[in-house]
């Protein structure tokens, strides 16, 4: 499952990043890799959602939310 397709007030781990390194690395320096827990605070319907990463607010847009992969904490 994808980050914009995810459930709003439930927590996921992130599987995988499938974008350029760039961003990838940006993400990375915001606390957000492979393996981090984050909860899904809200989805507009442009699709860009705004999760809690670390203890931090952090809002993405619907293009780069669509290549997060998640899987839900057990």
């Amino acid at each position: 499952m994808t980050l914009a397709h995810g459930e709003v007030g439930k927590t996921y781990i992130v599987n995988s990043l499938g974008m350029d390194n760039d961003t990838m690395r940006r993400l990375g320096a915001l606390g957000l890799n492979r393996g981090t827990k984050v909860k899904l605070l809200n989805r507009n319907r442009a699709g860009s959602v705004i999760i809690m990463v670390r203890g931090s607010r952090l809002a993405l847009g619907k293009d780069i939310a669509k290549l997060i992969q998640m899987g839900e904490v057990a």
